[in-house]
C-alpha cells in the first residue's frame, strides 16, 4: 500500500513538471512571436538617385551663398560683376527646380543620405568670396559630370547639363571679377574646354553588325543608333552654315568661325563612325542647305541658333549611351555649350535638356539647404 502512494507521488510530480515544461514553452513562444524584431536598416538608395540628390543640395548650398553675395554686392560692385553674381542665383534656381523631388522637401531617403554623408565628410567652408563661389562651382560643375559617367540615363542627362552649366558659370563670374580658376585635377583629359571630343575606338563595324544580327533584340542600339544619325545631320548642316557664314563675318569673328568649323567636321566623322559601328545608316550629305534671311542679316546670331539647336541631340546622346560612348557624348556637350555661349545664345540652364520653366516646381519659402556635398555619390552596384 505504501508503495502504491510512493508510486502515485512520483507520478503526479512528472506531471506537475511536465505541466510547467510545458507552460515556459509556451510563454517563451508566445515572447519570440510579439516581441518585434529590431527593423532592418532602410537600403541604400541607387546610386542615380544618390546623385541627383547630392545635385540638388550642391545647388541649393550654391544657391544661398550667390544670394548672399548678390545681396552684399547691390550697392558695392561694378555692374558687370552684379549682374554675373545675379544670373548665377538664376541659374542655381531653375536648376534646383529641375532637380528637386516632392521627396526632397519631405526630407526624403536620398536626401537623408546626402545630408548624413555630408555631415560625416569633413566640414566645408561656404563660399564667402566671389573667387569661392566660383571655385565651388566649378568643382560641383565637375563632379556632376563624373556621376553623369555611370548614371542612369534620364539622370546622367540632367547631371551632364547641370554640370555643364555650372563649369560655364564659374568662367563667367570669374572673368567678370578678374579671378584666375586653379585647374581641377585631370581637367585636362576629362573637361576639354573647346576641342572636338575624340571617339572612343569601337570594333570593326563588320563585327559588330554580324553580332547585333545574331542577336536577338539589341536593347538600345536602334535608338541610340538613330541619335547618331540625327547628330550627324545636325554637324552637316552646321558645317555647311560656317561654311557659308566665314564670307560673311567680320575678321575677329572669322578667326574663332574657322576652328568651330574644324571641330564641327571631326564631329561629323566621329558620329559617322559611331553610326556605323552601331549598323546604323549614315545619312546621305546633302549638296545644301536653306539659309534664312536672318542668317544673311546677322549670321553670328545665326549660328549661335544652330549650335544651341545641337545641345538636345547630345543630351539625347548621353542618356542613351554608356561607357566610352557616354564619354564622347559628355565631351561634345560641352564643347557644343561653349560654341554657343560664344556667339552670344543661351545654352540654358541645362543644356541638353529641354526645361519648360513654367512648369518646374517652385522651391519651398524655407527650402532645405543641407551642406554641399563634400564626396561624391558613390556607386553601390545599383548604377
Amino acid at each position: 500500500m505504501k508503495d502504491d502512494t510512493q508510486e502515485t507521488g512520483r507520478r503526479s510530480r512528472y506531471f506537475q513538471y511536465a505541466v510547467f515544461a510545458l507552460a515556459a514553452l509556451l510563454v517563451v513562444s508566445l515572447g519570440a512571436v510579439l516581441i518585434p524584431r529590431e527593423p532592418s536598416p532602410p537600403a541604400a538608395p541607387p546610386f542615380s538617385e544618390q546623385a541627383r540628390a547630392s545635385a540638388f543640395a550642391d545647388s541649393l548650398s550654391l544657391r544661398v551663398a550667390g544670394l548672399d553675395l548678390a545681396g552684399a554686392a547691390d550697392a558695392t560692385a561694378p555692374a558687370p560683376q552684379a549682374a554675373a553674381l545675379a544670373r548665377i542665383v538664376t541659374l542655381l534656381t531653375l536648376q534646383a527646380q529641375a532637380l528637386m523631388l516632392p521627396a526632397d522637401v519631405a526630407g526624403g531617403p536620398a536626401t537623408a543620405g546626402t545630408v548624413r554623408s555630408s555631415a560625416s565628410a569633413p566640414a566645408s567652408v561656404p563660399p564667402s568670396t566671389t573667387a569661392d563661389l566660383a571655385a565651388a562651382l566649378l568643382a560641383s560643375g565637375a563632379q556632376r559630370l563624373r556621376d553623369a559617367e555611370t548614371a542612369d540615363g534620364g539622370i546622367a542627362r540632367l547631371l551632364a547639363g547641370a554640370g555643364t552649366a555650372q563649369l560655364l558659370a564659374a568662367e563667367d563670374l570669374a572673368s567678370a571679377n578678374g579671378i584666375a580658376l586653379a585647374p581641377l585635377p585631370g581637367a585636362g583629359s576629362s573637361f576639354p574646354s573647346s576641342t572636338a571630343p575624340t571617339a572612343p575606338v569601337t570594333a570593326p563595324a563588320a563585327t559588330r553588325c554580324a553580332s547585333k544580327a545574331a542577336a536577338a533584340g539589341a536593347g538600345t542600339g536602334a535608338d541610340l543608333g538613330s541619335a547618331l544619325a540625327s547628330t550627324v545631320e545636325g554637324e552637316l548642316e552646321l558645317i555647311y552654315a560656317y561654311q557659308a557664314a566665314l564670307t560673311r563675318l567680320n575678321p575677329g569673328s572669322a578667326v574663332p568661325a574657322s576652328g568651330f568649323l574644324t571641330q564641327h567636321s571631326a564631329l561629323r566623322g566621329q558620329a559617322e563612325a559611331l553610326s556605323r559601328s552601331r549598323c546604323t545608316e549614315v545619312p546621305i550629305r546633302r549638296p545644301g542647305y536653306a539659309l534664312s534671311q536672318a542668317f544673311l542679316a546677322d549670321p553670328a546670331a545665326a549660328l549661335g541658333t544652330l549650335e544651341a539647336g545641337t545641345l538636345p541631340l547630345f543630351g539625347d546622346l548621353v542618356a542613351l549611351s554608356e561607357g566610352p560612348e557616354r564619354a564622347w557624348a559628355l565631351s561634345a556637350l560641352q564643347s557644343a555649350a561653349r560654341r554657343t555661349a560664344y556667339w552670344g545664345a543661351s545654352p540654358g540652364p541645362v543644356p541638353g535638356v529641354l526645361l519648360d520653366e513654367a512648369v518646374l516646381p517652385h522651391l519651398p519659402d524655407a527650402a532645405p539647404t543641407p551642406a554641399p556635398s563634400s564626396t561624391s555619390a558613390r556607386p553601390t552596384g545599383n548604377s
